[in-house]
């Protein structure tokens, strides 16, 4: 049986890679900063550990292991705040990790980047692996800066990496309120009673992806992939900030709730349009997404508001 350690793996995508990769027979890992995590996938082992420190990393890590690495201590919203603790609390860990995997001989490193930040504005849509890559995020800056200390590790040293770009997860136990995940917090706000902000005129084009179709990709990533590659994850479909409001009202209608909107100005901070191309993963796997996007939405949608009821 294969050993995986998830590190930084008890987040919201990481929890469903473990499920998928446990279902699959693997020996799963979880590392996570908590030492009481709120749940922890049925059949995997949790381990409470700071990452970051290189020595503590390699008391967990075996010969001949494989590695997903989730782990990423901040968030495109506050990298703006501190773009030098951005850099300095991701980049040097993301390093360390890639010397301990060189050392303990891993069958596989995967690593989990950014879809939505490293492509900056589109020039073309969908947006392929072969996309310039010009972020206007630190957030971006430094997943990018990441991506490309990996793919040199593979080129000189031969670390068996394999790079993951997921376009903007989402679904049904996302936490809203974050910076990050527009659906779930769009939604925990129109329950609340709450106005949503639209920045321009429909709001930004984003690739929603439903974080089990996310997961999937991950694994066939893990499975599939060619060493030194990226690979997008993504639906290839653009769905607009008013398009997933749209999707929404009926079903809060139908629980007697207003969807309240305020349309502001756009935000320079995001870019206009963000679909990805996933094509590649598919030609190396037998993987594509599943779940519609109103399928998803509603999935949501109805979890959230069970959970406040």
């Amino acid at each position: 049986m294969s050993r995986v350690i998830l590190v930084g793996g008890n987040g919201f995508i990481g929890k469903y890679c473990a499920n998928i990769l446990q279902k699959k027979g693997r020996d799963v890992i979880i590392l996570g900063r908590t030492k009481n995590p709120n749940y922890i996938p049925t059949g995997c082992k949790y381990i409470a550990c700071d990452y970051s420190d290189v020595c503590s990393l390699k008391k967990i890590l075996t010969k001949g292991c494989d590695i997903i690495d989730f782990a990423y201590a901040t968030i495109p919203k506050t990298s703006f705040d501190n773009p030098v603790y951005d850099l300095i609390s991701n980049l040097p860990a993301s390093v360390g990790l890639f010397h301990a995997a060189l050392e303990y001989d891993v069958n596989r490193l995967v690593i989990i980047s950014s879809g939505g930040t490293v492509y900056g504005n589109s020039v073309y849509a969908p947006i392929n692996e072969m996309h310039p890559n010009a972020p206007i995020s630190p957030y971006g800056l430094t997943k990018l800066t990441i991506d490309l200390y990996a793919q040199m590790f593979h080129k000189n040293f031969g670390l068996p990496v394999v790079i993951a770009r997921p376009a903007n997860a989402y679904g049904d136990e996302q936490r809203g309120g974050t910076g990050q995940g527009f659906i779930a917090t769009a939604i925990q706000t129109i329950i609340a009673g709450k106005e949503i902000n639209v920045f321009g005129r429909t709001g930004s084009i984003r690739d929603y992806i439903h974080v089990e179709d996310v997961a999937a990709g991950i694994n066939a990533i893990y499975e599939s992939g060619i060493n030194g590659n990226i690979y997008n994850i993504g639906t290839g479909v653009g769905t607009s900030t008013l398009d997933i409001l749209n999707l929404i009202q009926p079903l809060a209608q139908k629980n007697g709730i207003e969807v309240k909107t305020k349309f502001l100005e756009a935000s320079k901070f995001d870019v206009d349009i963000n679909i990805l191309d996933s094509s590649k993963l598919m030609n190396v796997s037998s993987w594509t997404p599943y779940i519609k996007i109103s399928d998803g939405v509603a999935r949501t949608w109805y979890h959230n508001y069970s959970t406040v009821g």
